[in-house]
């Protein structure tokens, strides 16, 4: 398959769940669409300016998830997982129709979205992908934390780390080859939190969905999903 041509589904796919943050029940439809069109979410529960672009100019929150907006207030939240299964099958153009405020959380990871993707599978069109390149190193500090983007003339390269008090977790490091790894350890990665945490996202007026169906859960030394 050529990671240079432009690429989409092959046919629908269907997809029922629960948002992890509201709570609600949505059923998501992913279409095939044309080149150069790019990945477009479109809230069909409303019936005007429900269209919404995920570019960066449009994320209009990153507290627990990402949530994007168009510039009528119209919302669509936790689509790291989804977008994120694009991403790595190499899927440009979608259509991502919901009926909801939020995609369905799933098990917690992009696990399903890219079985979905692949049982549907994927049409190669002849228009070239787009590239955005990197000519200068990027670097942002908050306090403790750091990123950084390099320039790389044939990888993408990530290169992560997080740094947890709880002994369990504590400190992991890992590096993906975007394009020449195997990604599956990466789809299947879960969202997780620490228990005594929990409290305070509930009183954020967040995790209404969440359950140990859908989130790892960590307490102490040892993890309460079975």
């Amino acid at each position: 398959m050529s990671i240079f041509k432009q690429k989409t589904i092959s046919k629908n796919i269907s997809i029922n769940g629960v948002g992890l943050h509201s709570g609600k029940k949505v059923s998501l439809i992913i279409k095939p669409s044309n080149p150069n069109t790019g990945i477009i979410f479109k809230r069909v529960d409303l019936n005007k300016n429900n269209e919404i672009v995920p570019d960066v100019y449009n994320v209009s929150s990153a507290v627990l998830c990402t949530t994007i907006s168009n510039e009528f207030g119209v919302k669509v939240s936790t689509i790291e997982h989804l977008m994120g299964a694009l991403f790595g099958l190499g899927i440009d153009n979608a259509l991502v129709e919901l009926d909801s405020e939020e995609v369905p959380i799933q098990d917690g990871s992009g696990k399903n979205f890219v079985e979905k993707i692949k049982e549907a599978g994927i049409s190669i069109s002849n228009s070239p992908i787009k590239v955005i390149k990197i000519n200068n190193k990027i670097e942002h500090k908050n306090n403790s934390k750091v990123i950084s983007i390099e320039p790389s003339k044939i990888n993408l390269e990530i290169d992560f780390e997080i740094k947890y008090e709880n002994q369990m977790i504590g400190t992991q490091r890992n590096v993906v080859k975007v394009y020449e790894d195997d990604l599956e350890e990466v789809y299947n990665s879960r969202t997780f939190c620490l228990y005594e945490d929990i409290e305070i996202i509930k009183s954020m007026g967040l995790a209404k969905g969440g359950s140990l169906d859908n989130a790892i859960v960590v307490q102490g030394d040892k993890v309460l999903n079975k």
